[in-house]
């Protein structure tokens, strides 16, 4: 299935509180990199989600456009590590039980541990 684009219009119509120049500053500041086109910028799906969240952290926490790609940044970086820790809890779980059972106690004991 070929993933659907949107036009800097469609993007800005689907975007509701969203404004052009809002959407030009979130470009540049790098909180969304849409696809360059010769038609012009072109909005991925995951664009259109990360842009309605930083609307509403705009609005909710008046941060401004370089405040939210931190946060996105941040955001970015947990979607990843619960990525990684799904692969690790799937590669644990092929394990034999034995091994699962070791490997259980370990983790409770390095938990435990003074930091």
């Amino acid at each position: 299935m070929t993933p659907r684009h949107y036009t800097l219009t469609q993007t800005l119509e689907v975007v509701g509180e969203l404004t052009s120049d809002q959407l030009d500053g979130y470009i540049r500041a790098g909180v969304v990199v849409p696809v360059q086109s010769e038609q012009g910028p072109l909005f991925r799906e995951i664009d259109l989600a990360r842009l309605n969240l930083v609307v509403e952290l705009a609005e909710g926490y008046h941060l401004d456009a370089e405040a939210l790609a931190l946060v996105l940044s941040l955001v970015d970086q947990l979607h990843g590590l619960r990525g990684d820790m799904r692969a690790i809890l799937d590669a644990v779980a092929r394990e034999p039980v034995e091994t699962r059972v070791r490997l259980k106690a370990a983790i409770r004991e390095v938990r435990t541990l003074p930091r």
